[in-house]
């Protein structure tokens, strides 16, 4: 895509947008400190950030979980393939960077269905030359379209790692957040990964949070304890240190200490 037709497609997403309503990855964008957000978005952030101040350190804590199981999976378990669903508005150390900084030629396919993330993915999310990035407009839900657009550009026949990073909160019951699971990884061969992360139920002002998040956002999220967490990985070997909190996740010297109320684990096919 060439850089006039990808900033017009940018134009063209933001053109649809009802920009009165709050959107998950909008708000999620403005914790992090993007520039993707509007004025409804940014009133649902202030709003939740009054009531649980760390929100936004959290949030950047989730991120570089994200990129420590890439650089993981990349590197020490040697997967070339990714695919990223609910992928959110692109930002600092997005799969494809920390995946192709350690394996230039990884394959990355990203998955989302909000048109401003699709919109600004294609104009900012560019491969290296040794490697492929391609995008997949798909609802989490519909596994057989992302399996099916997904074999496009990566090979199902070899291990994908598969990344679900703070997206399985917006599917309210386990049964059918594992059906998810159980029909893509179904999809992928012996020796693919799952990796994830979601807010846990693990203290009263995460809770409070949320409540303030569902009363505006779409879609609205549901938190979990770590051990649904843990449940979610059945039939998966889970790679040490198991189900934690993202900071304690193969911890690099720049993590800060502590717990914190968003829990992570990666697991392997067998």
């Amino acid at each position: 895509m060439t850089e006039s037709s990808a900033v017009a497609g940018v134009r063209q997403g933001v053109s649809k947008l009802d920009t009165n309503v709050p959107q998950t990855a909008r708000i999620w964008n403005y914790l992090l400190g993007g520039k993707d957000h509007f004025a409804a978005d940014r009133a649902v952030g202030d709003q939740i950030i009054q009531g649980l101040p760390q929100l936004a350190e959290n949030a950047r804590l989730s991120r570089a979980y994200l990129a420590r199981a890439a650089r993981y999976l990349a590197g020490e378990a040697g997967v070339r393939q990714f695919l990223d669903i609910g992928t959110g508005l692109p930002t600092a150390d997005n799969t494809h960077q920390v995946a192709q900084s350690v394996a230039p030629d990884a394959r990355i396919v990203y998955v989302d269905n909000d048109p401003l993330v699709l919109t600004h993915a294609r104009a900012l999310l560019t491969s290296s030359p040794q490697g492929v990035t391609d995008y997949i407009d798909a609802d989490l839900r519909d596994t057989e379209t992302i399996v099916r657009e997904a074999a496009r550009t990566l090979d199902l026949t070899k291990p994908v790692a598969v990344f679900l990073m703070g997206i399985l909160g917006h599917i309210e019951g386990d049964d059918e957040a594992k059906s998810i699971i159980g029909r893509i990884m179904g999809a992928l061969p012996s020796g693919s990964y799952l990796a994830m992360y979601d807010g846990s139920d693990t203290s009263e002002a995460v809770k409070e949070a949320v409540r303030i998040w569902n009363l505006s956002a779409n879609p609205r999220y549901h938190l979990r304890s770590p051990e649904r967490i843990a449940d979610l990985f059945e039939g998966l070997e889970l790679v040490e240190p198991g189900v934690v909190s993202v900071n304690e996740w193969k911890p690099d010297p720049s993590t800060p200490p502590g717990v914190i109320d968003q829990y992570c684990a990666v697991g392997r096919k067998p």
